[in-house]
């Protein structure tokens, strides 16, 4: 989940869990392993809370004729609210169960527009290695490209 998420988020970094050689279904399949296994190891506990509510005091208000009045005070939020208290233990559980499989997570910054217009579409099938120059480039319906522009000849 947290890789589609993520994947799903739009112009901003892509984070991925990589392992260099692996098909990216192999990496989408052993994520959604993991997530199911996380998932049955810290299943959703949701709590409902509350926000605490404010008071607003009443106040003394007069016209101009001297006549005065009191406002009266009011209570203010204490909405209600639900969380999901296994969510962060859920996440480092299915991280531990990729790493164990030789995954890391990744964030990859996008492509910038020359390097978008230099390289041929298509998206990526099998995670390469990565340098500190790769870059990703999304397409529409969620697919991404990873791209290792290479260094500057001269």
């Amino acid at each position: 989940m947290m890789v589609l998420a993520l994947a799903l988020a739009g112009c901003g970094p892509l984070t991925l869990y990589h392992r260099p050689g692996v098909s990216v279904s192999r990496m989408q399949a052993d994520s959604t392993e993991c997530e199911v296994q996380a998932l049955r190891d810290a299943p959703v506990a949701n709590q409902v809370r509350q926000r605490p509510p404010i008071y607003f005091p009443g106040n003394r208000v007069c016209d101009g004729s001297g006549n005065c009045w009191v406002r009266p005070g009011y209570w203010a939020g204490g909405e209600l609210y639900t969380v999901d208290v296994n969510r962060d233990l859920r996440a480092r559980v299915t991280d531990m169960c990729m790493a164990r499989r030789g995954y890391r997570p990744v964030s990859l910054p996008p492509c910038p527009g020359a390097v978008r217009a230099a390289v041929p579409a298509r998206q990526t099938t099998v995670l390469p290695e990565l340098t500190p120059k790769t870059c990703v480039i999304r397409y529409d319906g969620g697919g991404w490209q990873i791209v290792n522009p290479a260094a500057p000849k001269g």
